[in-house]
C-alpha cells in the first residue's frame, strides 16, 4: 500500500500516469500533491519541495471540482483533518484520503493557483484560502506615452463629453468619447459617401450611482442625401467663421444677388479669377471655359496668376475662346512659369498698358490695363508677402503704394475698376480663422493698413463689401486641409472701383460653386 501510494504521489506530481503503472488510481493535480505536503513531517519536506519544481514545469489534468466534493462526501468518516504521519495513510482508502483532503479545503484550481502556493517557502505552509486568488479580470492599461492627437490651427474644435459604461458581472469600466458639434463654426464635408453608426445610450443605477452606456449599435456606409442636408453640396450657404458677430450670416449668390440687369439697360458684365496656372486649369476634364462663357455670358474676363512663359501665349489664345477676340498678355520674364495676368475681352479697348511703367515692379507680369469708353479696367496680382513675410516691406512700402499712385493718375482721366487676387482678406469678416493668421501674409496688420491707405482711402470702394456688408463670403480656399469642402477660407480677390461710378455697380458677387483653382471668380455688373 506505501508503494502504491508513493507511485500515485508521483505520479500525481509529473501530471500523469503511463500505460504500465495504471493501478486503478485516479489522476490527481498539484492540488492534491499540495495537501499531501502540508501533511508530512519535517522529513518528507525536501521530496516535496523536490516534487513541486518538478510540477512547476509540467502539464497538469484538472479534476472537477464539484466531482470530487461529492466523492469526499459520501467517503467521509468524520475525521478532524489530515493526520500529521503517513501511516495513517497505510490504513485508509483512496476515497477515505479523497475525503480527508476535500474536508481540508484542498480544491483544484489549476495549474496557475498550484505555481503560486508551491512557490512558498517550506518553513511557512500557505494559508491564504485558494479561492480568493481566483482570476479577475485585468484592469486595461494606459500608456502614459501616448499623447493626444494635435488639431490642426484651422480645423474646427469639437468638444467631447465623456461618460462611463458599467458592467455588473465584472465591475470594468471604461470611457467612450462622443463627439459634438463646435458651437463656433460648421465643418460640412461634401463627400458622397458617409459612415454612419447608430448609438443607443442606457442609462443604469447601481447603489444608487448612475452609469450612462453609449454602445455601437451598427455601422454602415450609405450615400448621401441632398435632402437630408441641404447644404451638403454648397457649404458656403452656410456661416462659417471662429468667431462670428451678431448680424453676419453666410453667403447664397442664389437669394442674394439682385434680379438680372434688364437687356435694354447700356451695361458691362466682368469676371476676374485666379486661375492659379492656366495650363493646368484647361486640361481638368472637370472644366470647360466655353461652358463657363456661356454660363455667365461675361463681356470681360480678367486672370491672373497664368503661369505662362511668352512662348505659350499664342496656343492659348488660339484655343480658349472663339468669341474673344481681343486677348492681352503679361508674363514673368525674371522667373518663368511665375505669376501672369491677362484680359479677354469680346470688346475692343481703347488702348493697353502693361505693368506700372516701373522695371522695379514689371518684371513679373503684374498687371494689365486696358482702356475703355468709360473707364479703366485692370487685372492685377498683387506680390504674396511669402514665408515669413520676407517680401512685406517691399509689398507695402512700394508695391501697394506705387499700384496706389498709378490708380490715382489714371483717374484724372477716366473712373478706374481695379480687379484681381489682391492678396489682402482685409477684414474680420473676410477670413474664417482671424485670430489664428495674424502674422500670416495676407491677414498681417501692416497689409490691411496699406490696404485702407493705398485704396480705400483714397476714394476706391469695395463693391461686393458695400453690397453685403454682413456676408460672411470667401474667394480663396487652401488645398492643405479642404478648405473649399469645409469653407474655411479667405477673401482675397475684390473689384475696386472709384467713387464716382459706385453707384452704377448693379451687382457685385462671387461663384464658389465654380471649380478648378483654389481660388473661385469674382464678377461685377456696371451700369453704362
Amino acid at each position: 500500500m506505501i508503494q502504491a501510494l508513493k507511485l500515485a504521489l508521483s505520479c500525481s506530481i509529473t501530471g500523469s500516469f503511463s500505460a504500465a503503472n495504471s493501478c486503478r488510481i485516479p489522476k490527481f493535480s498539484g492540488q492534491f500533491c499540495l495537501s499531501l505536503r502540508m501533511a508530512s513531517t519535517r522529513r518528507h519536506r525536501s521530496f516535496a519541495t523536490a516534487s513541486a519544481a518538478a510540477e512547476g514545469s509540467s502539464k497538469e489534468t484538472s479534476i472537477d471540482e464539484p466531482k470530487i466534493r461529492k466523492i469526499a462526501s459520501e467517503a467521509s468518516d468524520g475525521s478532524s483533518g489530515v493526520e500529521d504521519t503517513p501511516l495513517v495513510f497505510e490504513k485508509m482508502t483512496l476515497q477515505q484520503i479523497q475525503s480527508s483532503l476535500g474536508s481540508n479545503g484542498a480544491h483544484d484550481e489549476g495549474c496557475k493557483h498550484e505555481h503560486v502556493v508551491m512557490s512558498k517557502t517550506d518553513d511557512s505552509p500557505p494559508q491564504q484560502n485558494l479561492a480568493s486568488l481566483e482570476e479577475k479580470p485585468a484592469a486595461p492599461k494606459r500608456n502614459p506615452k501616448r499623447k493626444a492627437k494635435a488639431i490642426p490651427e484651422d480645423e474646427p474644435v469639437a468638444s467631447t463629453t465623456t461618460t462611463k459604461d458599467s458592467e455588473v458581472s465584472g465591475g470594468r469600466r471604461s470611457k467612450r468619447q462622443v463627439k459634438q458639434s463646435p458651437k463656433d463654426s460648421v465643418d460640412i464635408r461634401l463627400s458622397q459617401s458617409v459612415t454612419k453608426e447608430e448609438l443607443i445610450v442606457e442609462s443604469t443605477e447601481l447603489g444608487g450611482k448612475k452609469s450612462t452606456q453609449v454602445k455601437k449599435v451598427s455601422s454602415r456606409v450609405t450615400k448621401a442625401n441632398v435632402a437630408d442636408n441641404p447644404c451638403a453640396d454648397e457649404p458656403w450657404t452656410v456661416l462659417t467663421h471662429k468667431k462670428p458677430q451678431k448680424g453676419w450670416t453666410g453667403y447664397d449668390p442664389k437669394t442674394m444677388r439682385p434680379p438680372p440687369i434688364a437687356a435694354y439697360t447700356p451695361h458691362i458684365k466682368l469676371l476676374s479669377w485666379n486661375v492659379n496656372g492656366l495650363r493646368a486649369l484647361l486640361k481638368l476634364e472637370s472644366f470647360s471655359a466655353l461652358e463657363l462663357s456661356k454660363r455667365e455670358d461675361f463681356d470681360v474676363l480678367c486672370l491672373q496668376e497664368t503661369k505662362l512663359q511668352e512662348k505659350d501665349v499664342n496656343a492659348i489664345k488660339e484655343t480658349l475662346l472663339q468669341a474673344y477676340d481681343n486677348s492681352y498678355w503679361t508674363c514673368s520674364v525674371s522667373k518663368l512659369g511665375y505669376s501672369g495676368t491677362a484680359i479677354i475681352s469680346r470688346i475692343k479697348p481703347l488702348s493697353v498698358r502693361y505693368g506700372l511703367g516701373i522695371s522695379d515692379h514689371d518684371s513679373e507680369g503684374r498687371l494689365v490695363t486696358l482702356e475703355f469708353d468709360n473707364f479703366y479696367l485692370l487685372s492685377c496680382y498683387v506680390p504674396n508677402s511669402g514665408d515669413g513675410l520676407k517680401r512685406l516691406p517691399y509689398r507695402i512700402a512700394e508695391w501697394d503704394t506705387s499700384l496706389g499712385n498709378y490708380m490715382k493718375d489714371l483717374e484724372q482721366w477716366k473712373p478706374v475698376i481695379l480687379t484681381g487676387d489682391l492678396n489682402c482678406a482685409h477684414e474680420e469678416i473676410d477670413i474664417f480663422n482671424p485670430a489664428g493668421n495674424k502674422r500670416s501674409a495676407g491677414f498681417t496688420e501692416e497689409e490691411r493698413k496699406s490696404f485702407e491707405t493705398n485704396f480705400l482711402d483714397r476714394g476706391f470702394v469695395d463693391t461686393f463689401r458695400k453690397q453685403h456688408p454682413n456676408v460672411v463670403a470667401y474667394s480663396y480656399w487652401g488645398y492643405r486641409h479642404g478648405g473649399r469642402r469645409t469653407n474655411k477660407g479667405w477673401r482675397l480677390d475684390y473689384f475696386l472701383v472709384s467713387e464716382s461710378i459706385s453707384e452704377k455697380v448693379h451687382d457685385a458677387y462671387i461663384l464658389p460653386d465654380v471649380g478648378g483653382s483654389d481660388h473661385c471668380p469674382v464678377g461685377l455688373i456696371l451700369k453704362l
